[in-house]
Order: C-alpha cells, then structure tokens, then sequence
C-alpha cells in the first residue's frame, strides 16, 4: 500500500538552519516577543503538521496569484508577486518578501495586498493585530501607502478584504520592536510573556514549541496567565 502521509511528509521535509541574531524577517514581529526570542536562542526544527500549513498557505498564495493575473479580471493588473526588500535599521536588517503587488486600474494606484489563509473566514471581522502591523511595515518600506488584507478560507475559498490605511507611528512602532527585540538578544535577555498578558492573545500560546520552557522560566501568576 502507498502511505500518502508518509510521502507528503517527505516532500514538505526542509533543512533547518539556525537563525542569525541581527537579520530579522516581518512575519514574526507580530507574534510573541518571547517566542521570537526563543527561536533565535533555542533553534528547533519545523514539525510536519505546521509544515502542511505552510504549504497550505503557498498553495492559495499561488492560486491569488492565478486569479489576480487572469483576463477574467481585467479591472485589476498584478504588477509584482512576492516582491522582496531589505531594510537596514542601526545594526541589524529587516528582510522579507511582499505577496502581492496589485495595480488597480480604476484608481491607478498601487495596492500592497497580504494574503492570508484561515480555518474559517466567517469568523474574521477585522484584521488580526499582529497581519496588520507586519502590513504597516511593508507600505513603511515600500512607500506604497494603499494597503489591503485578504483572508481566505481555505475549505471554499470565500475571502474577505480589509483596507489597511497606513499610519506612520504604528510603522515606527513595529521598528521599534524590532530594536527591542535585538537588544534583548545581545544582552541575552529574556523577554516578558506578552501574549500571556491578555486572554485575546493567550490561543498563541495553545501550540507553541516553546510553551513548557515558557511556563517553567515564568510560572503562571495574577500577571501572566
């Protein structure tokens, strides 16, 4: 018999390397300070389900990319797919890459569009905090200031889009993360707990690899949940 699973495991299985303190990358910075600081101290390898939702996410990236360069959409034009860019901030980079670059013809403007797959796109009201502010940081950068969010979901494809306006102090406040961030590395010191301060943001909790290391160095408390 063919083991499908055993073989989707090998085909997703990817080389690990540890990361570099000084190189930062905008899909992290939203999530917990501590946990971004564990993976760079505490390197693990990716485990095969979360490498499946990776490759989930790819997979409706590429079909965004489908439909947004298809001529049965002619009101739209993709000027760019996955554009990459760098920025140098004191002593460190920030680089990544963009999803979508899309020109809508009506209005002649550039629009910087992040896609993002969900379990279920009914129950997305509003866009996540930490979607937003890695947003805010590409039309920072980018000097593209027209900036959406587009959720998929990834059992029928409905989506729904949410204008992100740019806001210069919300981008200075994602750098500044990230300065705190590398501070907290060359000083080898351990951030707080953030996403155990609020009950809204303890579920990033739910199936972290670094969870028991987390609960063992700060207990829980009236302070961290």
């Amino acid at each position: 018999m063919i083991d499908f699973n055993e073989m989707v495991d090998n085909y997703l299985r990817r080389e690990s390397y540890p990361k570099t303190i000084g190189k930062y990358y905008p899909s992290e910075i939203g999530t917990c300070m501590r946990k971004v600081w564990y993976s760079y101290k505490f390197p693990s390898s990716v485990g095969p389900d979360l490498l499946k939702i990776f490759e989930v996410g790819n997979i409706m990236h590429d079909l965004v990319v489908k439909i947004l360069s298809s001529d049965k959409n002619p009101e739209i034009m993709l000027v760019s797919a996955e554009a990459p860019f760098k920025k140098e901030v004191d002593d460190f980079v920030i680089s990544g890459r963009v999803d979508n670059i899309i020109l809508v013809k009506a209005s002649g403007k550039n629009i910087l569009m992040e896609v993002k797959s969900t379990g279920s796109v009914d129950f997305v009201n509003k866009p996540a905090d930490y979607n937003a502010m890695q947003l805010q940081l590409y039309m920072h950068i980018m000097n593209i200031h027209d900036g959406v969010l587009l959720y998929i979901d990834k059992k029928n494809l409905k989506s729904k889009v949410f204008k992100v306006d740019y806001n210069p102090e919300e981008a200075e406040m994602v750098i500044n993360r990230f300065k705190a961030l590398h501070k907290l590395l060359k000083m080898d010191a351990l951030p707080d707990p953030e996403s155990r301060a609020k009950h809204d943001k303890i579920w990033m909790c739910r199936n972290c690899e670094y969870r028991d290391k987390c609960y063992e160095e700060t207990p829980s408390s009236a302070r961290w949940l």
